[in-house]
């Protein structure tokens, strides 16, 4: 039994020891840079002021009880636009649907992006496509896309809708070098794979699925390996590469077992995980529809009331399908209004009207000052004080409201777990390990260990080939 489990490792090492020393290395890039995206934040930054005075035009908006669905009010082209999914970009300055913008505007409205952004920028038109390596996250696979670069030291590209003009994705030449040397291979994540998604996920689950029997095999195989000495003390058989990868797996063994299986789990492989469906159905019901009357109420009232706050942006946050908007400014702060833009604090009685009649039902409501277990401040901050709804569902599922904004999440249980193995199992996203350098030491020499299982195991495997081939 002992060698048959010894040769299978052989030669599973074969097949995916490369691909987990790879894992392991690009792991340490993974660290401190993540694959490229653009954070609200980065977009919030970039917006220029909104130049609300004298605005708006109402008389393109239906006004009646039709749904008025989710919007944002942002300036491009120099004035006031309205934007909705599925509908062109308005004009609230003259109430005109803006026409697709030309290659001169999307120049213009990269440098306004550096402009705000404090980028001393001279945007240059790089090209007009669809989805590259850079935009997998960002846009739909038949979306136009044009690519603009700033000039600027940090090699920064725009990536815009060429049909809107909106932002989808910014990427510093740093970013780019370090996907490639984190991200990009830690995924399996390049455009030629990655492009077809049922390939690419099938692949990914299948090598850690093997991955996840080698190591768990690897580590039956170095217990009972683990000899004991004429002098009572036990002691690796191996020499040279051999000890040393049967030592570090004695030791650092569990630890990547568990990495490659948490890694699998983030696929959530044949459903597992992947949610109950609760977030799907609750989420509508806490938001509701707000009208079409009410986004032209919005549109004819709220403007004069908010020219002067320094807002960048404004987003509607439906909350029991009242219309409210959050007034958002480039440093990350807002104000949430009401539909005729006028200061709307959440308040206890409003949410519990809201949270009244969805399904399953509220069972219970607090207010939470602190970070609890499923929604704290690590990599982003969080908002806080928060409201923690529990629904009375089997899986205790949990809505986490903004105090200030009433913005909200949903955590069922399938999301729980994936919380402790995900992020806990695989990020070692633990309360006692957040605290920054000592996530930086912990991280890095556990993660130095399980290297050098894999690497020594890689090479051998290589040498075992080697071999074999030479006999043939």
């Amino acid at each position: 039994m002992l060698r048959t489990l010894l040769f299978i490792h052989r030669y599973l090492a074969v097949a995916v020891g490369l691909l987990m020393a790879l894992w392991c290395l690009s792991g340490f890039v993974m660290l401190y840079q993540q694959y490229p995206t653009l954070t609200d934040a980065e977009r919030l930054r970039g917006l220029p002021p909104l130049r609300l005075e004298g605005c708006c035009q109402s008389d393109f908006l239906a006004g009646d009880d039709a749904a008025g669905g989710d919007f944002s009010i942002q300036m491009q082209r120099g004035v006031p636009v309205l934007l909705q999914e599925g509908s062109s970009p308005f004009d609230l300055a003259s109430g005109r649907p803006l026409r697709e913008p030309t290659q001169q505007q999307l120049l213009g409205i990269a440098a306004d992006h550096a402009r705000a952004s404090g980028i001393a920028a001279e945007p240059r038109w790089l090209r007009e496509g669809g989805m590259d390596q850079w935009t997998l996250l960002a846009a739909g696979r038949d979306q136009r896309i044009a690519q603009v670069a700033l000039g600027d030291a940090a090699g920064t590209q725009l990536y815009l809708a060429r049909d809107t003009g909106e932002l989808l994705q910014d990427t510093s030449r740093r970013e780019r070098v370090l996907a490639w040397l984190g991200a990009i291979p830690h995924w399996l994540y390049p455009i030629s794979l990655r492009q077809h998604a049922k390939l690419w996920s099938d692949i990914v689950i299948w090598t850690a699925v093997i991955g996840t029997f080698l190591t768990a095999t690897g580590l039956y195989v170095g217990i009972a390996r683990w000899q004991r000495r004429r002098d009572g003390r036990r002691a690796s058989p191996f020499r040279g590469w051999w000890y040393w990868h049967h030592v570090a797996g004695l030791i650092f063994g569990v630890l990547a077992l568990t990495w490659v299986f948490s890694g699998l789990l983030t696929m959530t492989p044949w459903g597992l995980f992947a949610g109950s469906g609760v977030a799907w159905q609750v989420g509508p019901q806490i938001s509701g529809t707000p009208s079409a009357t009410d986004l032209k109420r919005f549109v004819d009232e709220a403007p004069a009331r908010l020219a002067n706050g320094g807002f960048v942006r404004l987003r509607s946050q439906p909350l029991g399908g009242r219309l409210f908007v959050l007034a958002e400014r480039a440093d990350g702060s807002s104000l949430r209004v009401d539909a005729g833009g006028v200061p709307a604090p959440l308040t206890e009685d409003e949410l519990r009207a809201a949270l009244a009649g969805i399904d399953p039902p509220l069972a219970d409501l607090s207010l939470l000052q602190g970070d609890d277990a499923y929604y704290y401040s690590h990599k982003e901050r969080q908002e806080l004080p928060v409201w923690r709804a529990v629904l009375a569902d089997g899986q205790r599922t949990r809505i986490y409201i903004g105090a200030n904004t009433g913005q909200f999440r949903i955590v069922d249980g399938d999301a729980r777990w994936m919380r402790w193995l995900e992020r806990g199992l695989h990020g070692l996203d633990f309360a006692g390990l957040r605290k920054r350098p000592l996530w930086d030491i912990v991280a890095l020499l556990l993660l130095a260990g399980v290297t050098v299982v894999t690497v020594s195991g890689a090479w051998m495997a290589l040498q075992r080939l080697r071999k074999d081939l030479s006999r043939n």
